[in-house]
């Protein structure tokens, strides 16, 4: 993640897009959490997703990773509030064992706000999703796809991987293949550039 993205995502407008549409959205596709539920954010940047989760969705505990040890840092001053409720760890998405040591079916939700498409092997980021979910778990998910990072405004702003992108259809297969049930709970904004839903484990 380069300079321009980093600071977007610490940007205001960026918060007032995840509190007033990303989460009504994605609370509507997946619902809220059950009582005492323990959550995970992927790629939790500086905090605020992974605050949306604890006051919106009612996570009772919530687990997070970023490769980015400053953005860690940042979510840890923001989240201070929520003192054990939190656990914050530089780590890899992709292999949530080596992050977190996270169990399979370990979790009622998995979160991924617009974290995936950074990642180059981001079937395996899918296929860890729905490993260290519970069955009957849910994860909610906002994406950007391969329509998307090829603009021209995309590709010159932001620093993305340039091989193996997906589109809508493309992540729904990766998530139905690995036991996770999309069915019509999801739905693309802006001609197919942004994917938005939920999905149960089997």
């Amino acid at each position: 993640m380069n300079r321009v993205e980093s600071a977007l995502i610490n940007s205001a407008p960026r918060r007032l897009l995840q509190r007033l549409y990303e989460v009504p959205q994605l609370r509507r596709f997946g619902g809220p959490l059950p009582a005492g539920a323990r959550a995970l954010e992927i790629g939790c940047g500086p905090g605020y997703g992974a605050q949306l989760i604890l006051e919106r969705f009612g996570a009772a505990t919530l687990d997070a990773v970023d490769l980015d040890p400053a953005m860690i840092a940042r979510a840890q001053r923001r989240l201070r509030p929520y003192g054990d409720r939190v656990t914050l760890r530089v780590g890899d998405a992709a292999d949530l064992t080596a992050s977190l040591g996270a169990a399979d079916g370990s979790y009622d939700a998995v979160f991924d706000f617009a974290i995936i498409h950074h990642i180059p092997a981001w079937r395996d980021a899918v296929a860890e999703v729905a490993r260290v979910l519970r069955r009957g778990g849910t994860f909610y998910f906002d994406e950007v796809t391969a329509r998307a990072l090829a603009r021209p405004s995309y590709r010159a702003l932001f620093d993305h991987p340039t091989g193996d992108r997906f589109n809508a259809q493309q992540f729904v297969q990766a998530c139905e293949t690995v036991g996770l049930d999309v069915g019509d709970r999801c739905m693309t904004r802006i001609g197919g550039d942004y994917l938005l839903g939920a999905a149960r484990r089997r």
